[in-house]
């Protein structure tokens, strides 16, 4: 086992020194990335697949009383900010400032992940353009000529580093994508909650 790791490892640097040192900010950038999305996807689990007006009325008649997931902790929360009775204008401003919180977890790390997406595959560029130009420079001096592979070896080791950075921003586009649709749809879910519990008629209508 030690010894698969190893060779893991020395795999895994032997394809760092491959494309120079842009592989070393692409590698963290590839973390980063990671890891936002990660925050993401837990934050933004929906919880139960009811509507918004069924699992208000469970919570308000007490049927449902644990909540999983983000859409269940905003209802909670908002009954509770307007104790049991929403009046017109007032109780919507409350439940506002209590989806504050909400809405903040809704964007976080959004623009890291789009921004992340957009630079990476420009500093694999980067990278493959510092590789060209020291193989040309190479090829001018004639040296390239004596290491194992030539020029195609040259341009190979540059165009590892587009490769990678089109490895972390594809993904990070996709899954990305993802997440923002599913904001989105949150945080039109938290208007609903607003909406229906301060309807005209108050929260009684709804139980």
């Amino acid at each position: 086992m030690l010894e698969r790791l190893l060779e893991l490892y020395q795999q895994f640097m032997l394809y760092m020194q491959s494309g120079g040192f842009v592989m070393w900010p692409l590698f963290v950038l590839t973390i980063i990335l990671w890891y936002a999305m990660g925050y993401r996807f837990h934050t933004l689990k929906r919880g139960s697949n009811k509507s918004v007006r069924v699992l208000i009325r469970k919570y308000l008649t007490g049927k449902r009383k644990k909540t999983k997931g983000f859409l269940d902790s905003a209802i909670v929360d908002a009954i509770n900010a307007v104790d049991g009775d929403c009046q017109g204008k007032v109780g919507r401003e409350i439940i506002e400032d209590t989806f504050f919180t909400y809405k903040q977890e809704l964007k976080k790390y959004r623009k890291v992940i789009s921004t992340i997406v957009m630079i990476s595959p420009l500093i694999g560029l980067l990278g493959t353009v510092i590789g060209m130009i020291e193989t040309f420079d190479s090829l001018a001096s004639m040296s390239l000529f004596t290491q194992s592979g030539g020029i195609a070896a040259g341009i190979s080791q540059a165009l590892f580093t587009t490769q990678l950075g089109l490895v972390v921003a594809v993904p990070g586009l996709i899954v990305g994508r993802m997440l923002d649709n599913k904001a989105v749809m949150l945080e039109l879910e938290l208007e609903q909650i607003k909406d229906i519990l301060c309807a005209e008629k108050g929260l009684n209508n709804e139980v």
